[in-house]
């Protein structure tokens, strides 16, 4: 399976479809897999590029503390590795956040950017949530770990579907893959010690910023600061999905998406 060699480890990442080069940046506790469901849709279109953020997934990493922008700068190494001059960004919560800082550092490389479910800076409430979610790695063990988040991710529409509760549950039980204790703490750490507010403004490339209307981890208010703060910014609230939008309703998220990158 594919891996690049980027700052000492190991980065491993999918590429299929042709067209535009488009970048897909998971968020906490996800790595490419949860990008499946959105793939259909994107790649008849585009070169969809999904990759495993560093500690997570099958992508190494030291066991030492690190930081949205470092993500970020692994992002850009992967970029340069494949030989990728521009790309269009999608990034979902932290991996909004690890979009905006590549954004930033690099504007030369981003064509566009979408921002799912993300935010610039969390108010007290979800820093709370996400120091919670911190110390719950080393108490509970990994499959326990993530079906106790799944009430914050998905909406009471997706709960009240027969079957796909359970059908998510039923995947995270044979995913061989889960991330360890150690790497989900580094993300929260990472998460606890970002924030963009005061460089949105820097943020040039047209931006499509998208969240669900009962996202409870990053909520409306979230999306719309960072449309405030982000010029040639378009905002989209999704009725009656959660903070996993795109793993709930796939095929709407996916046309939002289409509909943005075809104006880019």
């Amino acid at each position: 399976m594919p891996k690049a060699q980027v700052h000492g480890i190991e980065l491993f990442y999918h590429i299929h479809g042709t067209g535009e080069p488009l970048i897909l940046i998971a968020g906490f506790d996800s790595d490419s897999s949860s990008w499946s469901v959105l793939m259909p849709f994107l790649v008849k279109y585009y070169q969809v590029i999904r990759f495993d953020n560093r500690g997570v997934g099958q992508s190494s990493a030291l066991n030492t503390p690190y930081t949205i922008q470092q993500m970020a700068a692994d992002t850009f190494a992967l970029l340069e590795y494949l030989e990728i001059s521009q790309v269009h960004v999608a990034g979902h919560s932290m991996g909004g956040q690890i979009a905006q800082e590549l954004t930033l550092a690099h504007p030369e490389k981003v064509q566009s950017l979408i921002l799912l479910s993300s935010w610039a800076k969390g108010d007290s409430k979800f820093q709370a949530i996400i120091e919670l979610w911190g110390d719950l790695t080393s108490k509970l063990n990994p499959v326990l770990y993530q079906t106790t988040l799944l009430p914050w991710l998905f909406s009471d529409r997706f709960y009240a579907i027969p079957g796909a509760i359970e059908q998510i549950i039923n995947q995270i039980q044979k995913y061989p893959y889960l991330p360890e204790p150690d790497a989900l703490y580094h993300q929260s750490q990472a998460i606890l010690n970002s924030d963009t507010s005061e460089r949105l403004a820097s943020i040039h490339v047209p931006t499509l910023v998208m969240v669900g209307e009962q996202d409870m981890i990053t909520p409306v208010k979230f999306s719309e600061h960072l449309a405030q703060g982000i010029p040639n910014t378009e905002l989209v609230i999704l009725e009656k999905l959660g903070h996993a939008c795109f793993i709930e309703s796939p095929e709407v998220v996916a046309q939002e998406m289409l509909k943005f990158l075809t104006k880019h």
